[in-house]
This record gives structure tokens, C-alpha cells and sequence, in this order.
């Protein structure tokens, strides 16, 4: 009988011991569950989040191309393409100048003294084929004088004169159609912001109430064109400057050229 008692109480014991140890790692289960069910509620939760730092970094790193489309779309292409074209046109103009006036600068010095050499032997010929073979305007006003050398020096020098201010104006040829570009570009972009203020006060007329964004928006696509304009003179003015101050500096040195030529022409000249 004691054996029976003894083994119905390590039974009971065993049994409640068991069934507190599957409950126990019941509830250690359902808690990792749990747990790894938040774990994912918030992996969900944060992967949006992620998704949208993405997007707004995506945003962020827009090249500039992209950007200048994007503007340029904004701002509409009736006007903006215009702008863009005064541009393009100025620019091309600016490089035309630039190559000319580089391929006009030549050392003065030098052609002098191959002249003085050739007119000491008296071979006139020889000079005016160094002037031939020399590029830049200095070249040509020389040879124009040389060209009248067997006339007197009142006609060489009325030949040099004439001819060095026809020199003059190439050297500052297409330069008003420069600023012809750099007067219009910004011109074009005020009649753009006042058309679009405009269509602006339009939309404003329409919805019947002064809604910031509406005024905000026609006000900052208005304003686009302007930017444009203003930007496009600005590059076109640098480049106007910097050929103004090469073509000042090309007429000072043909001015000083042409005196000097001149001495030399008098003191070989029989």
C-alpha cells in the first residue's frame, strides 16, 4: 500500500513538474514568436521609411542636366527656347571673335625687323612678300603702304592710315551682334515674367480666392524666365568684355607698329 502511495506521488510530482515545464516553454515560445513578430511589424514599419529616404536621396542627387530640364520645362518652352537660342547664337559669335582676334596677334617686333632688313637691301619686293606671308591686320596695313612706295610718302602714309582703320572695323565686326544678344536675352525674360504674372492673376481670377499657392507658383514659373535672361547676359557680357579689352589692345599695337613702320620706311626710303 505504501509502495502504491509512493508511486501515485511521484507520479502526481512527475506529472506537475512535466506540465509546468511544457508551460513554461509554451509561454518562452509565444514570447520569441512574438517578439519575432514585432521584430518584423517594425522591419515592415521601417522599411517604408527607408524606402522614402531612398526616394528623397534619389531627389537630392538629381544631376544638373536634370535639374536644367526641369527648369526649362517650368519656365515653358515658348519663351525659354528663345532665351536658349540667343544664347547659342552669342556664344557662336564670341568663338568666331575669339579665333579671329588670336589669329590676328602676331609679334610686331619681329615683322618689323625682317621689313627694315629687307628695305636696308633695298628689295621692296622681299618686304612686301614678308608682309604677304604674315597673318594679322599689322601685316596688311604694312603691305598697303609698301604697295605705294614708288608714290611719295604722302600717299603711303594716307594708304597705311585708310587702310588701318578698315583693319579697325573687322577687328570689331559681329561685336554689336554681341550686344545685340546681351540686350535681348534679359528683354526676353521680363516678357516672359509679365506674361506669366499675367496667366498668374488668370488663375487667381478663376478659383476666386488668393490661394498662396497659386500666386506662389505663377510667381516662381514667371520669375524663371527672367533668371534665364539675366544668367545669359551675364556669360555673354564677360566674353564682351574680354574681346573689347583684345580688340583695344590689337589697335594699340597697330597704331604703335604703323609709327614705327613709318620711321623706317623714311629712313631707307632714296
Amino acid at each position: 500500500m505504501k509502495k502504491l502511495v509512493a508511486l501515485l506521488a511521484i507520479t502526481s510530482i512527475m506529472t506537475f513538474g512535466l506540465s509546468n515545464v511544457a508551460y513554461a516553454q509554451d509561454e518562452t515560445e509565444t514570447t520569441t514568436e512574438t517578439t519575432q513578430a514585432a521584430d518584423s511589424v517594425d522591419e515592415a514599419e521601417a522599411t517604408p521609411a527607408a524606402a522614402v529616404e531612398e526616394e528623397e536621396e534619389v531627389v537630392v542627387e538629381k544631376s544638373f542636366n536634370q535639374v536644367l530640364k526641369d527648369k526649362f520645362i517650368e519656365g515653358g518652352a515658348g519663351w525659354m527656347t528663345p532665351i536658349l537660342l540667343i544664347l547659342i547664337l552669342g556664344l557662336a559669335l564670341v568663338i568666331e571673335r575669339i579665333i579671329y582676334l588670336n589669329l590676328s596677334t602676331v609679334n610686331t617686333k619681329k615683322l618689323l625687323l625682317n621689313i627694315e632688313d629687307a628695305l636696308k637691301k633695298g628689295d621692296i619686293e622681299a618686304a612686301k612678300e614678308i608682309c604677304r606671308n604674315t597673318r594679322g591686320p599689322v601685316a596688311s596695313v604694312f603691305y598697303q603702304g609698301l604697295d605705294r612706295y614708288d608714290e611719295g610718302m604722302e600717299e603711303m602714309e594716307k594708304a597705311v592710315i585708310s587702310y588701318g582703320g578698315v583693319q579697325t572695323a573687322r577687328l570689331e565686326s559681329n561685336m554689336s551682334w554681341i550686344g545685340f544678344c546681351i540686350a535681348v536675352a534679359p528683354s526676353l525674360g521680363f516678357l516672359g515674367t509679365v506674361v506669366g504674372m499675367v496667366q498668374a492673376f488668370d488663375d487667381i481670377e478663376k478659383a476666386g480666392d488668393i490661394s498662396p499657392t497659386i500666386v506662389a507658383g505663377g510667381m516662381k514659373v514667371a520669375l524663371i524666365t527672367t533668371v534665364t535672361g539675366l544668367i545669359v547676359a551675364i556669360i555673354l557680357q564677360l566674353f564682351y568684355s574680354y574681346l573689347v579689352s583684345k580688340i583695344d589692345s590689337l589697335t594699340n599695337t597697330m597704331e604703335d607698329a604703323t609709327i614705327s613702320y613709318m620711321d623706317i620706311v623714311v629712313k631707307y626710303k632714296k
